[in-house]
């Protein structure tokens, strides 16, 4: 570990003004969370709401390199990912499998690339259109497009799944270039995609877990949701149930169970301030997967919200740990001349605290 936080005094200082600033940043968040669930949008699966069976099974099989690959991507290495992924697309060159989770890959890289710090809250923020989102994009259209080429010879819910992933990986990027009828378009067409694999298995926990993001989403914020549901027929949500569906994703899907656990803890905290149940969620991601910079700046973050100082001062520290572990960003002279995810990680982490992250 290279270097750590200030002694405690400094951070017992900085526990006092945090929470001093806490008022004025809930009052500030009123008028950002609205942005920010417009970015949401970009998550949401945009499914009507459907009773919760007793239980759900897992209706996917994945192959090893697939595993392999997401616990490399989850771990924090999202190139290492990518690499095992690019052997399984040209192993399975009409599947949309390989290409899906390397837009997941991809889409973590954009994440942390355009992570700041506004109204206390670390985030991806919006941030407008950029060249190298092409090649995303495009990405997202292969994937539904290899699935609408399986379904044409065999309509099943596991390519009706994979397509409305790949629309909501486009509906994400959309989002966060502020595109919102473009989020709004591939949003419907994955609410599309969605009902039907729903339909042809009522207990897909990914899917399931997809409709409980949107009703989570809609039911938080019911002004901007009259909005669209009045211009865009976008049906109303239940924030309980749909809290109880992620859940079911979290313990039964075999493709979003991180991502679900990683977006019902920054939802709990960004619209429901509920930073006790945001951590709580959020722990075994950091837990498992100790080198994912992502997952410790935001455990980091919710600590500073509760006035765990000493304990925001351990999960900053990991993620200085793994900066001076990275070799983009072992030998750095300067933070703003670092490049990975790591590295921004490290500038966010000694910006919450006040610079004093080593």
């Amino acid at each position: 570990m290279a270097g750590g936080l200030g002694e405690e005094s400094e951070m017992t200082c900085l526990g006092k003004s945090q929470t001093a600033a806490a008022t004025r940043l809930r009052a500030k968040r009123s008028r950002g969370i609205g942005r920010a669930w417009l970015h949401g949008l970009g998550m949401l699966l945009l499914c009507v709401s459907f009773s919760l069976p007793a239980y759900a099974t897992a209706s996917l099989t994945l192959p090893p390199e697939a595993k392999q690959a997401m616990d490399t991507m989850y771990s924090g290495d999202f190139d290492g990912a990518i690499a095992i992924l690019h052997g399984l697309e040209l192993a399975q060159p009409q599947h949309p499998l390989g290409f899906l989770l390397e837009g997941e890959a991809q889409w973590w890289k954009i994440f942390c690339a355009n992570s700041q710090v506004r109204y206390g809250m670390v985030d991806a923020w919006k941030r407008g259109k950029r060249p190298e989102d092409d090649v995303y994009l495009a990405l997202t259209d292969k994937i539904t497009q290899l699935a609408q080429e399986q379904l044409a010879k065999s309509d099943t819910a596991e390519m009706h799944l994979y397509a409305g992933l790949g629309l909501a990986l486009r509906a994400r990027i959309e989002a966060l270039r502020g595109e919102n009828h473009a989020v709004a378009h591939a949003g419907v067409a994955a609410r599309a995609e969605f009902l039907r694999a729903l339909e042809l298995d009522p207990q897909m926990a990914d899917a399931m877990g997809g409709v409980g993001l949107y009703n989570d989403y809609v039911d938080s914020l019911p002004g901007i949701v009259r909005f669209l549901r009045f211009f865009m027929g976008i049906p109303g949500g239940n924030k309980k149930e749909g809290i109880q569906q992620m859940q079911i994703a979290i313990e039964h899907g075999v493709l979003t169970p991180v991502e679900m656990r990683f977006y019902l803890a920054k939802n709990l905290r960004t619209y429901d301030q509920e930073y006790e149940r945001a951590i709580s969620t959020a722990e075994p991601l950091g837990e498992r997967y100790p080198k994912n910079p992502i997952f410790q700046l935001m455990l980091g973050n919710l600590n500073l919200e509760t006035g765990r100082t000493e304990r925001a001062a351990e999960y900053f520290r990991a993620v200085n740990a793994i900066a001076a572990a990275d070799p983009a960003c072992s030998n750095c002279t300067g933070c703003a001349t670092c490049t990975g995810c790591a590295a921004h990680a490290r500038e966010l982490a000694n910006s919450l605290a006040g610079g004093s992250v080593h």
